[in-house]
């Protein structure tokens, strides 16, 4: 015995609809790739770690908001009786790629900023100061874009970081200018590209984590399944609680099952369908995680110890 929901779109909070940010994507993606472009021409021209480094970040960026954006997209077509959550998942896959692409520019410029240490080559310092500048002028615009929306969803979480990280670059190649336009200190540069790749990777290797719990669905984070047990067992005429499952579907629609074990009696005095509103009120209202997506299945001792001797012989 259970609620039934409708899993298409909805327009309020309980059914976990995903907002449209389709326009500050196409904005944000637009400055990146022409940062892109602008940082490739100035890492040719100047030949420095910290502008290569960066331009790779602004590639990997611009593609990564290409893929939010077609996530953003994806992510707000109807639910199907073939695909009952739509593509809301399709926010956590791009999320997950992004990562994975900042790791890969991560780990590169790791490994090229200490050879670079060793044998710093000859960097223009005025060159790589104009286009550190122009790349951060143009990050600092998209993240005023990104920045109101950056909490909405994984997605634009991942977007939100890539040009935050990708501006923190551009400033670490404006540090790099300066410091060998007044020192000669040609190691600035191969620094200025660590210090990068030490602030991609962390970042990363957290949004991976994340993105990957959603995956193999893992219990919501901030959801106590003990404590959410605990407090069931609690209500009237509720015996028993047992096979509690949670998970994410995207960002906003965490969903959860279990079965409830009452009294015999509940089947013939109308007590059954109470403790059932008892239960879906229980889970969406007393705990951090707000579950308004949830399936329990109210059961007698018998039917509960048929379930556990069949699942001993299967």
């Amino acid at each position: 015995m259970g609620a039934g929901h409708s899993h298409g779109p909805a327009v309020d909070e309980k059914a976990g609809l995903p907002g449209d940010y389709r326009r500050k994507l196409w904005i944000a993606f637009g400055i990146t790739a022409m940062i892109a472009v602008a940082q490739a021409v100035g890492s040719v021209v100047t030949g420095s770690l910290a502008l290569l480094t960066d331009t790779a970040h602004a590639i990997t960026d611009s593609s990564g908001l290409l893929v939010a954006l077609i996530a953003a997209t994806l992510m707000l077509r109807p639910a199907s009786s073939k695909r009952t959550w739509g593509f809301r998942r399709i926010e956590v896959i791009a999320a997950l790629g992004q990562a994975a692409l900042l790791l890969v520019v991560g780990f590169y410029t790791a490994i090229e900023g200490v050879r670079r240490l060793f044998e710093p080559p000859e960097v223009p310092a005025t060159e790589l100061l104009v286009f550190g500048v122009i790349g951060l002028t143009a990050n600092i615009i998209a993240i005023l874009i990104l920045s109101s929306s950056r909490g909405a969803n994984f997605n634009m979480r991942a977007a939100f970081l890539e040009v935050l990280n990708d501006a923190l670059g551009s400033l670490g190649v404006i540090v790099a200018a300066i410091v060998i336009a007044t020192t000669g200190f040609m190691q600035a540069d191969a620094l200025a590209g660590l210090l990068i790749a030490a602030l991609i990777v962390p970042r990363a290797f957290k949004l991976m984590r994340e993105t990957a719990s959603v995956l193999m669905e893992f219990t919501p984070k901030g959801l106590d399944l003990d404590a959410v047990r605990e407090h069931i067992l609690k209500l009237d005429h509720v015996k028993d609680v047992h096979d509690v499952h949670a998970s994410t579907v995207a960002t906003g629609l965490p969903t959860l099952t279990a079965h409830v074990v009452v009294e015999d009696a509940c089947f013939t005095d109308g007590h059954a369908a109470e403790v059932l509103q008892d239960v879906k009120d229980c889970v969406a209202d007393h705990f951090e995680v707000s579950v308004y997506h949830s399936t329990f299945q109210i059961e007698t001792e018998h039917i509960s110890e048929h379930e556990s001797e069949s699942v001993k012989h299967a």
